[in-house]
């Protein structure tokens, strides 16, 4: 738990992927979840959306004493209260999922608050390892399983990726006997979003990934080449599988075993 640090955690209504019904978030969840470990019970979780949805007792029952909702009706943007809100407070950090898991989704509400507030965006974040000097830590996640440490000045946004540490299990007591703190704002309605047609999607077929390697030494370079990125540092965590099978085409091609 990092001392004298202000976190929040910006939660939505997620949306489960087979049946359809609403539930905590996963992402959002994994932001409770790092806010907890960085703030614990300091921690500020907010919602804009309606307070009576079921659901936000979900995050409250992960040991949360109050959740803040910025009352707005369904079809606002959230973009103008939750920049207003933020404008308000001394926050150090703020968390947030990669994307929400209804509505439009698109994962642009992160980046459009640090564009508005002109603070720095850090994206799919693992972990926050530390926060010292008006600096953090910060590990991302890579593909792979790798890491690239980088350090951020505060004030910062972070996006949460599936890699951080998985959100505890929600409890129904204390979910119901939290406090929710309900505020008033002045609602915009997202014009655009309401002219849109909005239906189920279904899933693409994927495509083949075509390998261009002739040799068993290409196809080794390729499972083993660290992705190019700027700046960092990296941490690897290869594959075992991929290598071992790279290695083994290596051997086969060379005639060492048959």
């Amino acid at each position: 738990m990092q001392p004298n640090i202000n976190v929040v955690s910006l939660v939505s209504i997620g949306r489960h992927p087979q049946s359809g019904r609403a539930r905590r978030a996963e992402q959002d969840g994994r932001a409770v979840e790092l806010g907890l470990t960085l703030a614990g019970q300091s921690l500020t979780v907010v919602h804009a959306g309606d307070a009576k949805e079921p659901v936000l007792r979900q995050y409250a029952g992960m040991g949360l004493p109050s959740l803040t909702v910025l009352e707005q009706s369904e079809g606002c943007d959230a973009l103008p209260v939750l920049m207003s809100f933020l404008q308000d407070k001394s926050v150090d950090v703020v968390l947030t999922g990669v994307r929400a898991e209804g509505g439009e989704s698109s994962g642009m509400l992160p980046y459009l608050l640090a564009e508005k507030l002109g603070w720095p965006l850090v994206p799919r974040v693992a972990e926050i390892l530390a926060i010292n000097n008006g600096e953090a830590e910060v590990l991302l996640a890579l593909p792979r399983g790798q890491r690239r440490a980088v350090t951020v000045k505060l004030p910062f946004i972070a996006s949460v990726d599936n890699a951080a540490q998985e959100a505890r299990q929600t409890a129904f007591g204390p979910g119901l006997r939290a406090e929710f703190k309900v505020l008033n704002v002045d609602s915009v309605i997202d014009e655009a979003a309401s002219q849109w047609q909005i239906s189920a999607a279904k899933p693409r077929p994927k495509r083949i990934k075509v390998v261009k390697a002739k040799t068993a030494a290409d196809r080794m370079k390729a499972a083993t080449a660290k992705p190019v990125g700027g700046g960092g540092k990296v941490l690897r965590n290869e594959s075992s599988t991929e290598k071992a099978q790279a290695i083994f085409d290596l051997l086969i091609e060379e005639k060492v075993i048959r």
